[in-house]
């Protein structure tokens, strides 16, 4: 009996990965653009030097010099198509850098110091943090987020990567399961011996000779329930598979190791998050991608991954008691209304009915409340028949 069960798990899992295929297949019929190759150090050393001549020109006239940078963060500058998800759109407005407006003016110092940064990693062919370059002049940048904010906003401007500006960032999201690969300083990884998951690598652009016979990826929102699938042994049971965590909403990196998973072995891919507002916005980021990083879609955003759980409706299903549900807060619903009015619902008519039910119903559940059934019903019933019978969308 358990030989027909495994025999029909994979069975389900082999089909949906031949629609996958399949989907791709149209859109390659469709010309749907590709990924974009990063820019050699090259070409962006000649665009910094552009810049820095503008800014010398405007100087030789007695003018103020300005920094023009699209405006990434605005949803009038964002379009939606199923194939890709949230990008950048063609003709986008723009906002002004002054280097004589004292609300801008610290802000284009900042801006023109990290482009002297990076203009140096390039010629250098070395390599550095975020954390780095802040620790280097910690007065004169003030906070992290500064430094971050000002290095998307260059990589938006260069139209390049932030690994091709040299620039790493630390990964704070885990691997594990039946995935092997070489990291660019040529160091073997084997993430099914590590019993609590590797860290994403920092430079995922440089990771190398990725081998799997895994069957699925499942993306999990939190650490802690990463951690009881591999204390439970999931990947034992019901693998072979690849589990990966963002630790909540992702980090650059693991969306970058996601995208290159299914680049390389084009398998499915699930997402288990909590069914809260917040929860399903992470599994959208992941999917669809964010606003501020639109201009960089094609790198990170996997259409193809299912919502595997927690479903609004599974609370209903599974009869989950009513004392373990957290009303939804004031916070939570409006959350909750700006998924609802986002693009991607359009094309995605089961989601819109998930959505519809937390609404009404005004709860939320996190993925722990499934051991309100039993300590074991994650791993032991929900997930092996979810992906056993096809329970995602």
């Amino acid at each position: 009996m358990a030989f027909i069960q495994s025999l029909d798990f994979f069975h389900c899992i082999e089909e949906h990965r031949k629609c996958l295929l399949k989907a791709i297949q149209r859109m390659d019929s469709q010309n749907v653009v590709k990924e974009l190759t990063p820019k050699p150090s090259c070409q962006i050393v000649a665009s910094i030097d552009n810049i820095v001549q503008d800014v010398l020109e405007s100087l030789s006239k007695n003018e103020s010099p300005t920094l023009t940078i699209e405006n990434r963060s605005n949803w009038s500058n964002i379009e939606f198509t199923e194939s890709v998800g949230l990008q950048m759109a063609k003709n986008c407005t723009t906002r002004k850098i002054r280097s004589n407006n004292p609300r801008s003016a610290q802000r284009f110092a900042l801006t023109m110091k990290i482009l002297s940064v990076i203009y140096k990693l390039l010629q250098t062919s070395t390599y550095a943090t975020k954390r780095d370059i802040f620790y280097e002049n910690v007065q004169l940048y003030g906070s992290q987020t500064t430094v971050d904010s000002i290095i998307t906003d260059i990589s938006c401007m260069l139209k390049a990567p932030r690994r091709s500006l040299h620039i790493l960032s630390t990964s704070k999201g885990c691997v594990a399961g039946n995935l092997l690969y070489i990291e660019q300083d040529g160091t073997k990884v084997d993430c099914s011996f590590n019993t609590s998951g590797v860290l994403v690598p920092a430079n995922v652009e440089g990771v190398t000779n990725l081998r799997t016979t895994a069957r699925f990826v499942l993306i999990i929102e939190k650490d802690a329930t990463f951690q009881r699938l591999l204390d439970d042994n999931f990947c034992g049971k019901c693998g072979p598979c690849i589990l990966i965590t963002g630790k909540g909403v992702p980090d650059l990196n693991t969306r970058l190791f996601v995208r290159k998973l299914w680049d390389v072995f084009q398998i499915p891919i699930f997402i288990l998050v909590d069914a809260d507002p917040y929860g399903i916005e992470i599994m959208c980021i992941y999917k669809y991608g964010s606003v501020s990083m639109s201009f960089e879609a094609h790198n990170l955003t996997v259409p193809s991954i299912a919502w595997l759980g927690l479903l609004p409706s599974d609370i209903e299903r599974l009869h989950i008691p009513t004392e373990v549900l957290i009303p939804l807060s004031e916070l939570d619903q409006r959350k909750l209304l700006s998924l609802q009015k986002r693009p991607y619902l359009s094309c995605q008519p089961l989601w819109k009915h998930e959505l519809e039910i937390m609404s009404s119903r005004k709860m939320k559940a996190e993925i722990q409340v499934l051991t309100s059934l039993s300590p074991t019903f994650l791993t032991g019933i929900y997930l092996p028949n979810k992906l056993q019978y096809g329970g995602w969308i």
